[in-house]
């Protein structure tokens, strides 16, 4: 609880600890309640936090596109998949056969526990703490659905363009640095033996994306010959 509340940036208060406990492990548990009248009051806070990011930020988007927006990063998948990036599984609390059936990776847990979280967050320091928490686990993720399919993507726009110009394999190095609430990532980028790009980030995915970007943009303006040749 505490590495989560640090990873989080906030205090591992009698909320937070709500946040995480699961519905089986208040079963095992007289007296406790679960956390899904947190997750409720969180996915009411993540979709005004989002849409009020979105509408501000994006003025030339109709409503139907803002619609679409906001639903590609307000998902159970989406969630689940920041919930993974916190390590959110490892402060769950869990039954014994939730715990043991590995309750603790699966999408569904994670998800609504995530969306507990930004519910405990709102009730313990109100909406600008809740809000700031939603932007720093989702921006990269709205800007890059903005840009369209595959637009913001170019990790997967470098592959490609790789596949078409050479056989050598790309390489991505991590470094990380800071404490677990405020760390920041620096990627390396090869393609075979070679350094084709650099990157950082607040995550590990917006490092890999900025050093993908540095590579494109150099491979791009080289011939498919000259890029299978690096």
């Amino acid at each position: 609880m505490e590495a989560l509340a640090a990873r989080l940036g906030q205090e591992a208060t009698a909320v937070l600890r709500q946040a995480v406990a699961h519905r089986s492990w208040c079963a095992e548990n007289e007296g406790q309640e679960s956390n899904e009248r947190l997750e409720f009051l969180g996915d009411a806070v993540l979709g005004l936090a989002v849409t009020d990011y979105i509408y501000s930020t994006y003025p030339y988007l109709a409503e139907g596109d803002l619609a679409k927006l906001r639903a590609s990063v307000v998902n159970a998948e989406t969630l689940a998949e920041v919930a993974t990036d916190l390590d959110l599984g490892s402060a769950l609390l869990l039954g014994k056969g939730e715990d043991a059936s590995g309750g603790r990776e699966k999408p569904s847990i994670l998800a609504d526990a995530m969306e507990a979280v930004i519910g405990a967050v709102y009730l313990d320091q109100g909406w600008e703490a809740a809000s700031r928490l939603v932007l720093e686990l989702l921006e990269d993720r709205i800007a890059e659905a903005a840009a369209g399919p595959g637009g913001g993507d170019y990790k997967t726009r470098l592959q490609e363009l790789v596949a078409r110009s050479s056989d050598r394999p790309l390489r991505y190095e991590l470094e990380d640095e800071g404490p677990d609430h405020a760390k920041s990532f620096r990627a390396r980028l090869y393609l075979g033996p070679r350094l084709v790009g650099e990157g950082e980030g607040r995550s590990k995915k917006q490092a890999e994306q900025a050093a993908a970007r540095m590579a494109w943009s150099a491979l791009a303006d080289r011939s498919p010959e000259a890029a299978g040749d690096a």
